[in-house]
């Protein structure tokens, strides 16, 4: 299908896997917005580098976890871009503190699922409202990336691993609620992806990548998402909608 003259919207798309997405999606010749908690050189560098691809492209400071703010992030981007045809719900953070289950505090807590999940429930909430009152036009979806780590524990972050479980959960609400309207609802696992969430513990991953933790043997990057996005984009895997997609290198197979 013909993106030349879709919305896109990706949270958290300044930097890393958002920003490879949204690279991705702007190539496709969607127009793109994108959000992120700063409006720096950042923000600036990462709007440029969308309208290199020759189309137009936004930023829009958010926070989304503050719920209050969502109605202002999509009016910003219906009257700049248009009614949006795709969100990505991207945006997310780690543990303020990596803590053991046992030692891990409410506030730990509330920090991640403040953004992970609630805020990113209910900034698909908004953007589905409008979608849903919206002329329908083909192709329109949502896609989450959520993580590997919806369905495997870390015990010094289960605060992160239960926030994307319950994304993981809402997705499935999302596809089956939205399903009659011709919307298609995706799920991306990302699994050991190089980040700067990721860059504290390179050494750890580079070991477990290289001892076999990996089954393809190297670490995923931006582009390996940005190209799942990109698929699901197209508006023909609609009829998968609700499906789960492990762009992981293979570390979701189980074995022996």
């Amino acid at each position: 299908m013909n993106g030349a003259r879709r919305v896109a919207l990706v949270t958290g798309g300044r930097r890393g896997i958002g920003l490879a997405v949204a690279e991705a999606l702007a190539a496709d010749g969607f127009r793109v917005a994108i959000t992120g908690t700063r409006d720096d050189a950042a923000a600036r560098a990462a709007v440029a580098k969308l309208e290199s691809h020759g189309t137009e492209a936004m930023f829009v400071a958010s926070d989304v976890g503050e719920v209050a703010g969502h109605a202002r992030v999509l009016d910003a981007v219906e009257t700049r871009l248009g009614p949006l045809d795709l969100l990505v719900s991207n945006a997310g953070i780690a543990p303020p503190q990596r803590l053991d289950l046992l030692e891990t505090t409410p506030e730990n807590f509330d920090a991640v699922l403040r953004v992970n999940l609630r805020g990113a429930v209910f900034f698909a909430q908004a953007a589905a409202r409008r979608m849903a009152a919206a002329e329908a036009r083909p192709g329109r979806a949502l896609v989450f990336i959520t993580s590997c780590s919806a369905t495997m524990i870390s015990l010094n972050r289960v605060e992160y691993c239960i926030s994307k479980a319950g994304l993981a959960m809402a997705v499935q609400g999302f596809a089956a609620r939205l399903a009659p309207l011709g919307i298609g609802v995706f799920e991306i696992r990302p699994g050991i992806v190089r980040t700067d969430m990721t860059a504290g513990v390179t050494g750890k991953y580079d070991a477990l990548i290289a001892g076999g933790l990996v089954p393809v043997g190297r670490w995923g990057e931006g582009a390996d998402i940005a190209a799942a996005v990109r698929m699901l984009a197209k508006g023909e895997m609609n009829f998968a909608t609700g499906s789960v997609l492990n762009v992981d290198g293979g570390l979701a197979i189980s074995r022996l």
